[in-house]
C-alpha cells in the first residue's frame, strides 16, 4: 500500500495547479480538514497543505497558458535526467527538464505516451509527503488510460514498474508496484479509459484518492463548498466506498472510505 517508505518509482508528493490558490485552499481545508501554509515570493507563492501536522501536498496558482486546474502526481527517482531521457525513448514527453527546487531536490515535468501528466522528483533535503495511505492523506492513485497494455509497458520503462491483474468485481483490475516489490507494495491501479464512461468524457488523467472518515460526508461538504460530486460515493466489495469530486475550478480527485477504515 502508499506509504512514506519511498522507492525508485514510488508516489512521493502530488500537488495543485489552480487559478486561485485562496479560494482553492479555502475549498480543501473545509472538505479534508487541511490547514495551508502560503508560500513566500522565494517559492515563488508555492504553499503546502498538512494533515495533523504532517504537510502532505502543495499547491500554486497558475495561468491558463501552463494549463487546467488539476492534481499533478510526482513519482521517486534516484536520477532526474536519466529518467527524463527513459520518458523520451519510451515515447513519452519532457514538458519541463530536469531543475533544482532550491536544495530540497530535484523535479521535472512529463507527459507519458498517451499524454497524461505526472512529474518525477529526485529527494535532496526533502524525500517527499510526509504522511501517506492514512486519515486524511493520499491512499492510492489511479491512471485512467486509452490503452492498459502500453500504459503499463511505458511505466514499466520508465521507472520499473510491476503490474498485476487482480479479481474485481465485474472483471479484473490492473495494479501497480515499484520493481520487486509485489503485490504487497501495490499503490495504484490502471484502467480501460472507455471502461469508465464518466472519465472517458473528461480525458486520460492521473487521479489521486484521499483516504477519509466518511466518504458521504465529505461529498456532502464538498458540494456545499461549490464543488462538484462527479459520482456519489458507493461501495466497493472488499475496497470500501468511494465517490470522485471536482473543486469549484474543476481539478478531479476522489474519496474513499476503506474497509478497513469503516468498520
Amino acid at each position: 500500500m502508499l506509504s512514506t517508505r519511498y522507492v525508485t518509482g514510488s508516489p512521493s508528493w502530488f500537488d495543485l495547479g489552480t487559478p486561485d490558490m485562496d479560494a482553492a485552499a479555502a475549498f480543501y481545508t473545509g472538505v479534508f480538514g487541511w490547514t495551508y501554509q502560503p508560500g513566500g515570493p522565494e517559492v515563488g507563492g508555492y504553499g503546502t497543505f498538512q494533515a495533523s501536522g504532517k504537510t502532505i501536498a502543495g499547491g500554486m496558482a497558475i495561468t491558463p497558458e501552463q494549463g487546467g486546474p488539476t492534481w499533478n502526481l510526482y513519482f521517486q527517482t534516484p536520477d532526474i535526467e536519466a529518467t527524463a531521457k527513459s520518458v523520451e525513448q519510451a515515447g513519452g514527453k519532457v514538458v519541463v527538464p530536469p531543475m533544482d527546487v532550491m536544495e530540497l531536490g530535484r523535479s521535472a515535468v512529463f507527459q507519458d505516451a498517451a499524454g497524461v501528466g505526472f512529474s518525477g522528483w529526485q529527494p535532496q533535503q526533502m524525500n517527499g509527503m510526509e504522511a501517506a495511505g492514512g486519515r486524511d492523506t493520499l491512499a492510492w492513485v489511479e491512471l485512467y488510460t486509452p490503452d492498459v497494455k502500453a500504459a503499463t509497458g511505458f511505466y514499466h520503462a520508465v521507472f520499473g514498474w510491476e503490474s498485476t491483474e487482480v479479481p474485481f468485481p465485474g472483471g479484473t483490475y490492473t495494479t501497480v508496484n515499484p520493481a520487486t516489490a509485489g503485490p504487497d507494495g501495490m499503490f495504484g491501479g490502471v484502467v480501460p479509459l472507455d471502461n469508465d464512461a464518466l472519465e472517458s468524457e473528461a480525458g486520460a488523467y492521473w487521479m489521486p484518492y484521499i483516504e477519509v472518515a466518511d466518504a458521504d460526508a465529505t461529498a456532502a461538504k464538498a458540494r456545499e463548498l461549490g464543488g462538484t460530486v462527479r459520482m456519489a460515493p458507493m461501495d466497493v466489495e472488499g475496497v470500501g466506498r468511494l465517490g470522485r469530486i471536482a473543486d469549484p475550478f474543476g481539478a478531479r480527485i476522489a474519496i474513499i472510505t476503506s474497509s478497513m477504515d469503516a468498520s
